[in-house]
């Protein structure tokens, strides 16, 4: 199974696409989608979903990840993020996938092992789960640690249906 993972913003939102067979993961690709902080949200929005529906069909994945927004303690910053969120979770559906939905804490606790692990271990637990891959950025190893959650979910959901 091929799985889009997404780690959304409203400046840089991350990707990462594995494949899953079985337990087996492995790195298909990962990158990061920037705006342009000068143009106006709408434009940004529409850039945004653009290079999603183009990764989607580049890569044609069968699920897809996003990470649950988290708050801010600013609210500006909150509602962006929530914004680029919802096109992530909109260019999903529209393409007919089904979305894993995950929340920072629980992306750590599955890929690390804890929920409060640091960043720094998360990324160096997804070069491990996935060796020799080049990851383009943080953003995109926090994709690839969503898509890997999804892995796991889906696995977890096989083994118990």
């Amino acid at each position: 199974m091929i799985i889009l993972g997404l780690d959304p913003g409203l400046g840089t939102t991350g990707w990462g696409v594995i494949a899953a067979v079985g337990n087996r993961l492995s790195h298909i690709a990962n990158g990061q989608i920037a705006t342009d902080p000068k143009a106006p949200l709408p434009e940004r929005l529409v850039a945004l979903d653009r290079a999603l529906t183009d990764l989607m069909i580049q890569h044609s994945p069968e699920a897809a990840a996003v990470e649950e927004v988290f708050v801010n303690a600013n609210p500006q910053s909150t509602l962006k993020l929530g914004q680029a969120r919802g096109v992530c979770l909109l260019a999903a559906a529209r393409t007919g996938l089904e979305v894993g939905e995950y929340a920072a804490r629980l992306v750590k606790k599955a890929v690390v092992g804890v929920g409060n692990a640091e960043k720094a271990q998360v990324h160096a637990m997804v070069a491990r789960l996935l060796p020799g891959i080049r990851i383009t950025g943080a953003d995109a190893a926090d994709a690839l640690a969503v898509a890997i959650t999804h892995a796991h979910h889906l696995a977890s959901a096989r083994r118990i249906g």
